[in-house]
């Protein structure tokens, strides 16, 4: 899920063309079909990858529609779905794979439900998430899954979600980022199941790789990772400067902060602007940077530390 928020770094690929319902070739080995659920999170849609030719991988199925699973089954007639791979469970990505299992047995790879990398610290994650999914083969930082002809590390990247995965395709030195890595937007991170902490660390992880090539669940490949992974901390770090500056001229509140920083943002985007805005805030309060009386919520009065 994206926030379509542009800013001077990085450099967003916003076009963006695909033919809903058809599986084409991105590479030798890998396909993509595109769901017909476009929006301002969204973009153009899901696009659910094919990794392989004969018995073949599945990653993020996409939303709940009849119609895509439809287009995905008839484009590979003849071939046999063995795994189906879910970066995460927002409801763009993962609830096709129970319609996909009901037709074809697919068993389902991921980190685990909805939130499972915050349930152990105790915290409720927010609605949005497919709370149905739960993987038949659970999956941790550093597995690797393999199938005919294809293999994928496993990376943990919590930020967006915690129980987040990008699946290192190794075989042609790509990375399946799921929503963690966009092309045509930064990303939102929501507390408490966003971790903007989390976020940042699990960029800086993937800019130590030496990955070719990245595709998003969301958008174009992009073809400049390091660089661009460079741009988003860059971006992300702006974020940090705007607050403090908006605090040092007197607006202490996040609703009274998001229309100076965001200029000429929709207001459909206003509430997920508001959630990246207060991811950063919590990760400036446990620096602290920044304190508030009380417990902190959306609408705290702010001060600097």
């Amino acid at each position: 899920n994206g926030e379509q928020i542009m800013s001077d770094c990085p450099r967003f690929i916003t076009e963006f063309d695909c033919e809903y319902g058809a599986l084409v070739d991105i590479s030798s080995t890998v396909r993509r079909i595109v769901a017909r659920n476009p929006g301002p999170f969204t973009f153009k849609g899901t696009g659910t990858y094919v990794v392989g030719h004969g018995k073949v991988a599945v990653i993020d199925p996409g939303p709940d529609l009849p119609a895509h699973v439809d287009a995905l089954l008839e484009a590979l007639d003849g071939e046999e779905i063995t795994h189906q791979l879910i970066t995460h469970t927002h409801i763009d990505h993962s609830p096709a794979a129970q319609l996909l299992q009901q037709r074809t047995g697919a068993p389902t790879y991921g980190f685990g439900p909805h939130g499972a990398g915050k349930y152990e610290k105790g915290a409720k994650v927010e609605e949005g998430g497919d709370t149905d999914f739960t993987p038949d083969h659970t999956l941790i930082h550093g597995d690797r899954v393999v199938g005919d002809g294809w293999s994928f590390d496993c990376i943990h990247t919590p930020g967006h979600t915690s129980n987040h995965l990008c699946y290192a395709y190794r075989e042609e030195n790509a990375l399946f980022t799921g929503d963690h890595v966009m092309g045509w937007s930064t990303t939102v991170v929501s507390p408490p199941d966003g971790d903007m902490r989390e976020y940042l660390d699990s960029l800086r992880h993937l800019s130590e790789r030496n990955d070719q090539i990245y595709y998003p669940t969301h958008g174009a490949p992009i073809e400049n990772p390091n660089a661009f992974i460079r741009g988003l901390i860059a971006h992300r770090k702006m974020r940090e400067r705007q607050i403090i500056s908006v605090l040092e001229e007197g607006k202490n509140t996040i609703p009274g902060m998001v229309p100076g920083m965001y200029k000429g943002i929709d207001q459909i985007l206003i509430p997920a602007a508001q959630r990246s805005v207060f991811a950063h805030v919590i990760d400036l309060v446990e620096r602290g940077k920044i304190s508030c009386k009380g417990e902190l919520v959306i609408d705290s009065i702010l001060h600097l530390s």
